[in-house]
């Protein structure tokens, strides 16, 4: 028949919708899109640069993943930031973590761990000698996503690490809405990375279990702003 679609595109399909996920990602992480703000398909379809189908069949995963949701005669609305989000993303990253980073302290090297200590320092020092710009903060940042992701990722079970990107998500659209350049929000986070990487050092997991969970609780006072 020819309404019936050819192999070629059925496989084109699930690459199309994968690059308007990350098309969407990005640029909510950018700032372009605001967290509650309202917008329709084809507004989505001209920020992503993605076709209609693909934005479509997008739709009902950011939906599952509570990024979206649909509203009856207004279109589709950006996740907000509101108290309930904060205390579930949250939540859902001590319980993840806590168990990821008993396993990695004893799994990391002493060539990686010792990466890690650089990098933090390295960053801790430009942050005191050097004019903070967006550019150190987002290198900054790299440091920060990138410490965490690795300990989750560290377990090799795919399922927990989409499970924690999706959150992980939410966590940074949080941060997205406090972070300024004048704030000093990484520079705690990056004194709190040191004490997780020190107790890492000592190979001892229940002491990494303390320095995390410390470390994640000072992120969740901060953005209820406590």
């Amino acid at each position: 028949m020819d309404d019936d679609p050819n192999p070629a595109e059925i496989r084109e399909r699930p690459k199309l919708r994968d690059q308007a996920y990350e098309a969407f990602t990005t640029r909510l992480l950018a700032r372009e899109l605001k967290p509650g703000q309202f917008l329709s398909q084809r507004e989505l379809v001209a920020l992503t640069g993605m076709p209609l189908g693909a934005i479509r069949e997008l739709i009902p995963r950011l939906e599952a993943e509570g990024l979206i949701r649909t509203v009856p005669q207004r279109g589709l609305q950006i996740a907000q930031v509101d108290l309930s989000l904060v205390r579930h993303a949250f939540q859902i990253r001590l319980f993840l973590e806590r168990e990821a980073i008993a396993l990695y302290t004893t799994a990391i090297g002493d060539d990686e761990l010792a990466r890690w200590r650089h990098a933090h320092e390295s960053v801790l020092r430009r942050m005191g000698r050097d004019r903070v710009t967006q550019k150190l903060l987002d290198e900054a940042q790299a440091v920060d996503w990138g410490f965490h992701d690795r300990i989750v990722d560290a377990l090799g079970n795919p399922i927990i690490s989409n499970v924690y990107r999706v959150n992980s998500i939410k966590i940074r659209l949080i941060r997205r809405e406090q972070t300024r350049l004048d704030d000093g929000f990484l520079e705690p986070a990056m004194r709190d990375h040191l004490e997780v990487i020190a107790a890492l050092e000592t190979r001892d997991p229940v002491q990494a279990q303390a320095a995390l969970s410390r470390h994640i609780e000072n992120a969740r006072r901060r953005a209820l702003d406590l």
